[in-house]
């Protein structure tokens, strides 16, 4: 299977540039599955509610998913990509799934971080997709930050973890190696370059793509300074390998009354 990330410098509210530019690159590929980064059409930093309404868009049907479409049916590519969503009144940070086909499905981010909280609503679901014989688990950006997402998919069927991602931190590339080795899956982590000055609020974006395997170890990368776009062969049959030894199977040396059963003491 091939996989690979689309690591971009957005511009701020040039949806359709951005796209373009995106589109333009993702044109020299041909039957893989692409992760890009979070909110790659619009930019991050929204000023307030009223900008992000004019930025968001539906799905199905807003331009963006249009093209991908458009793209993931032309050149046969399954894509996950962040964008801004707006549903009736309310605005989710989302990450969409096209398939080679056409077919569009939609996660909402459930962990939003810091002025996310201002302006968008948690979503209230995980979700796992099918590219050909893997399954994809969804996560974006400071998902990392909680395991329990990663293992709630890796435990739902999930081989690869695709991650849009906007990250400041210094850090999540790092702890991504780790959701890989504790849940033995492949994570894409598919980051922006550049800085974002809006208003009072600033923020540089570290770069750092990559595409880690079961072992937690890096197969592909991209600085924190270019736009990349990276595409590599894998055998999705490595996640389905759960033995950390020969007498240690990684889900069912699990003991979930044990952990429930701390909880309840501890409230």
């Amino acid at each position: 299977m091939r996989i690979g990330f689309l690591q971009l410098r957005p511009r701020f509210g040039a949806v359709r540039e951005n796209v373009r530019k995106a589109a333009a690159i993702l044109g020299k590929v041909s039957d893989a599955t692409i992760v890009l980064p979070e909110l790659f059409n619009t930019g991050y930093l929204f000023r307030n509610e009223d900008e992000l309404a004019s930025l968001a868009e539906t799905i199905p049907g807003g331009f963006t998913v249009s093209e991908m479409q458009k793209l993931a049916k032309r050149k046969r590519l399954n894509l996950i990509f962040g964008i801004a969503q707006k549903h009736r009144n309310t605005f989710y940070n989302s990450a969409v799934f096209v398939s080679s086909k056409g077919k569009v499905e939609v996660y909402q981010k459930v962990h939003l971080f810091d002025r996310e909280k201002l302006f968008f609503t948690r979503g209230s679901s995980f979700k796992i997709v099918s590219a050909g014989d893997a399954k994809l688990g969804l996560l974006i950006c400071f998902d990392w930050v909680f395991p329990e997402v990663s293992r709630a998919l890796a435990l739902g069927g999930a081989h690869i973890l695709c991650h849009p991602s906007n990250l400041v931190l210094p850090y999540a590339q790092d702890a991504m190696k780790t959701r890989c080795i504790e849940n033995r899956v492949f994570a894409i982590t598919a980051n922006r370059i550049g800085s974002e000055q809006r208003g009072a609020a600033s923020l540089t974006f570290t770069g750092g793509s990559q595409i880690v395997n079961p072992m937690g170890e890096v197969l592909a990368s991209a600085s924190d300074r270019s736009e990349s776009l990276r595409v590599i062969e894998i055998d999705i049959g490595d996640a389905n390998n759960k033995n950390f030894t020969p007498n240690n199977h990684l889900f069912k040396d699990r003991v979930p009354s044990l952990y429930a059963a701390l909880v309840r003491k501890r409230r």
